[in-house]
């Protein structure tokens, strides 16, 4: 991710809302993609003022009604769309008379945010239900439960919400938004992470699955990550759940859960390569990364992993999760090449539903 400038000279993220040396309102601008200084407009809504932009916008109704977004929408002769890029895809929010589920939404809003940024910088395709593409994508951050005095209670006649991925709807539980309740249940899997983000990033990779495998590439899948069909998946799970990973998973996949089954395998990796992306973009734009990155497999795995040691050890300075892997066993590099094919292979064919 990179850093943006206001009008004023000080530095923007991607995150803000305002400009704390000039304290002007700032949002993503869809027309020239970059966080800027809001200038309101006599007539109603808000001038761009990125040099060479000036693009007449509104704010999403979810940044000014709700606070718990940033993007604007581009306005045509007064009028522009109520919803902006990111927040059109939500099919179910979070209940907001629960105390602490809209900071649990925003904290959602601003994971997907950053997804939607790194599938953009990749070409992915999405788009929602009407639109041309032949899987169309959709979100719900619900609850099977409710924080009170720090734990989440079970709610009555109230069926347990899964955080996953089905026919292109991906479900967040709310709790996952809650810091405690998140680092609770990472050390109960013994997972060496567990962020929103990596949420969304997970269950994106099922939707690409989806859209870009199935009934597609199938067979070239099925080589690299395994028959997705044998053993299903309800039987893959009920084994997992009883027997765990198997003891050699580092040498054949990018994490235990990888082990489960084909589609986690691929929705684990995917995730791994998402983040390979976004940290190389961000390094490289903070000028991190001094690696070499030509857009190859080879050159990223290579600049992902002089960042990876810098940022592990500064993290272990301060007593802090490592970022990154040391070491990839040979069999990831390969499903890490099948899916950066897929990518590449995707951004060159014709866009079509």
């Amino acid at each position: 991710m990179q850093t943006f400038s206001c009008r004023c000279g000080n530095p923007l993220f991607f995150e803000n809302t305002h400009c704390l040396a000039c304290e002007s309102e700032v949002g993503w601008c869809p027309a020239c993609c970059n966080i800027v200084a809001l200038e309101p407009l006599d007539s109603g809504g808000y001038r761009c003022t990125h040099e060479d932009c000036g693009t007449a916008l509104m704010k999403c109704h979810n940044y000014s009604v709700e606070n718990v977004c940033n993007r604007m929408v581009v306005m045509t002769d007064g009028h522009a769309d109520t919803l902006c890029d990111c927040c059109r895809y939500n099919e179910v929010i979070p209940d907001l008379e629960v105390e602490g589920n809209r900071e649990r939404w925003a904290a959602l809003e601003s994971a997907k945010r950053r997804l939607f940024y790194t599938l953009d910088l990749l070409k992915l395709p999405h788009g929602v239900e009407g639109e041309d593409i032949r899987v169309p994508l959709s979100f719900s951050f619900m609850a099977d439960a409710l924080p009170d005095q720090g734990l989440w209670r079970s709610t009555a006649n109230q069926e347990k919400v899964y955080t996953g991925h089905a026919n292109g709807h991906i479900t967040i539980n709310v709790k996952e938004a809650d810091d405690v309740e998140r680092e609770r249940l990472r050390v109960d899997m013994n997972e060496s992470h567990r962020t929103l983000i990596g949420h969304f990033r997970h269950e994106i990779g099922h939707y690409y699955w989806d859209l870009l495998v199935k009934d597609q590439d199938e067979a070239a899948s099925i080589r690299v990550f395994g028959n997705h069909n044998h053993p299903t998946y309800g039987d893959a799970l009920e084994q997992y759940y009883q027997q765990g990973a198997p003891a050699d998973w580092p040498t054949r996949f990018i994490s235990a859960y990888a082990a489960m089954h084909p589609w986690e395998d691929f929705a684990e990796t995917f995730a791994f390569y998402l983040d390979m992306v976004a940290v190389l973009d961000t390094a490289l734009h903070m000028g991190l990364s001094r690696a070499e990155y030509d857009g190859s497999l080879e050159s990223m795995l290579q600049a992902f992993h002089q960042v990876g040691l810098t940022v592990n050890e500064l993290n272990r300075d301060m007593g802090l999760l490592d970022l990154a892997p040391g070491v990839l066993a040979p069999a990831v590099h390969e499903k890490l090449a099948y899916l950066h094919d897929l990518i590449q292979r995707e951004n060159a064919s014709p866009k079509t539903a």
